[in-house]
């Protein structure tokens, strides 16, 4: 791993390089947030992928800390955006101002336009602001008055939510909700890294001073587009091909499932495996890449049957069976 010090981390357009600099951003995220390594890994899939994170936990398990400590380590801009039931569509993607001093019309940039949107509980507001991210999360772009406006490269939402039993909350609809690239569960920490929490603040540690922390950015856009480009040149096989859609097709035969995994979900499994492959240090994917990704890429793009669901049976435990149940290609 290189020393997240180093000047130049993030400046780097170099392959291996780039690798070493996001291998990284663990070293620089732990000085802030403990023992939450799947999460990062799957923002750092994300940002390969150019797609977008749905955390998904209960209130104080960090993960606004999560995503703000992953901003502060990449050197990009962020934006946060507090969710709640009377935030407006305009609020967030921005809207055209009245000038009296021109007489003209003129747009002021809503808090989309950055590289990194933090939406804190996303829930938490009404379906219509939800739906004023579709545009941005799909198309890179935020049409106001038929004018449509790019956003910046890299661009990626990032979501909280509270899990959907708790009161005052919306639940995502399915459109929102296969935007998403991955769907990340944030669990309640273990007993050591809740003592490791705990003495962290009785040391003085503030949440809200990453700098303080210690968090360095060891990586930029030169790093990220070239671990991109080198994500692009991982090699698939038509054997792991063939068992991506073998598992994305089980799910629509699924008696638990009412909804199963859509084309578009294969294709995200696929390019989740390509980044998580090349992540590990190889140039091609293997099963065990796939089986890697599964969860997180497909759990929020299945619907359960009421009745499997009132049995206990979740969307992780139907997939996890079938990828017991799949034939894995040698």
């Amino acid at each position: 791993m290189m020393d997240p010090t180093t000047d130049n981390a993030g400046q780097t357009g170099d392959p291996g390089n780039a690798r070493a600099a996001l291998e990284a951003l663990r070293a620089e995220i732990a000085k802030a947030v403990v023992g939450q390594d799947p999460a990062v890994t799957g923002l750092v899939v994300a940002l390969l992928c150019r797609g977008h994170v749905l955390l998904e936990g209960v209130p104080g398990v960090a993960k606004t800390l999560l995503v703000r400590a992953l901003a502060s380590a990449l050197e990009l801009d962020t934006k946060r955006v507090q969710f709640t039931p009377d935030l407006m569509p305009s609020d967030v993607t921005g809207s055209l101002v009245y000038d009296t001093r021109t007489a003209e019309f003129s747009f002021q940039p809503g808090p989309v336009f950055t590289n990194l949107l933090l939406a804190d509980e996303i829930n938490r507001t009404p379906p219509k602001t939800q739906s004023s991210l579709l545009e941005a999360m799909e198309e890179r772009q935020v049409t106001v008055d038929g004018t449509p406006r790019p956003l910046p490269d890299p661009f990626l939402v990032a979501a909280t939510q509270n899990p959907v039993e708790y009161e005052g909350t919306y639940p995502l609809p399915e459109a929102q909700l296969d935007r998403f690239l991955l769907k990340l569960t944030i669990p309640l920490p273990s007993r050591e890294d809740e003592i490791n929490v705990l003495t962290r603040h009785a040391e003085g540690f503030n949440p809200r001073d990453l700098h303080a922390a210690g968090v360095r950015p060891v990586a930029g856009p030169a790093a990220l587009e070239a671990a991109r480009s080198a994500v692009a040149k991982t090699a698939v096989s038509p054997e792991i091909t063939a068992y991506v859609v073998d598992i994305c097709r089980a799910t629509r035969e699924s008696p638990s499932l009412t909804l199963g995994v859509s084309p578009r979900g294969a294709t995200a499994l696929l390019a989740t495996s390509r980044a998580w492959a090349w992540l590990t240090g190889r140039d091609y994917v293997i099963p065990d890449d796939v089986k890697a990704l599964a969860l997180p890429t497909l759990r929020h793009r299945v619907q359960l049957r009421p009745e499997a669901e009132m049995e206990g049976v979740t969307a992780d435990s139907v997939i996890n069976a079938i990828l017991a149940h799949v034939p894995v290609p040698r």
